[in-house]
């Protein structure tokens, strides 16, 4: 089930969902608004090894906003920093930046219990179009689960993405292959 805009609010007094920072206002019946961060990043190389970790270079958008071309993958990330302690957390694009013909994720949509990061962006687009750093890019939503969880996401020694962070992560694949 899905969580409404009662039980997200209700969560959040108890601890158990963090929106920092939180509005009111971007709080939908039953999700919350997420805003693009100022960073960006592109991978240096063209071609990608999963195997390898492949660097990146970060940077800023600038305050007139940035071109977004079909060509490139783009990681971006939430402002939002985010917790959620005992619900599945979802990122789906909101559907006006869809009409825009910008994806948000190409796989990752769905969060763990435990997680607590910002979200990083894995976002596409289908013509160019120009972005702006704080416009509204997508949406959570909080499923509940059933049963206890053993180990949370951030208790996890083998989570990847546990580093708090307010730049997008590259892919951490490559430490799968060096166990």
């Amino acid at each position: 089930m899905i969580l409404t805009d009662k039980q997200i609010l209700a969560e959040m007094k108890r601890g158990t969902i963090v929106l920092k920072p939180f509005n009111r206002k971007y709080l939908g019946s039953n999700s919350y608004d997420v805003h693009l961060g100022a960073w960006m990043a592109l991978y240096n190389d063209e071609i990608l090894d999963a195997k390898l970790h492949n660097d990146v270079h970060h940077f800023k958008i600038l305050t007139e906003g940035m071109i977004l071309v079909p060509s490139k993958l783009y990681l971006g990330v939430t402002q939002e920093y985010t917790e959620t302690h005992k619900h599945v957390p979802f990122l789906e694009g909101k559907s006006s930046i869809g009409r825009l013909g910008i994806d948000i994720h190409a796989t990752a949509g769905k969060g763990d219990v435990g997680f607590c990061n910002t979200w990083t962006l894995e976002i596409s687009v289908r013509q160019p179009v120009r972005i702006y750093a704080g416009m509204p890019i997508g949406q959570l939503i909080y499923f509940e689960v059933s049963g206890e969880v053993d180990v949370p996401y951030n208790k996890k020694k083998s989570a990847k993405y546990n580093r708090r962070s307010i730049k997008p992560v590259e892919s951490m694949m490559w430490k799968n292959f060096s166990k």
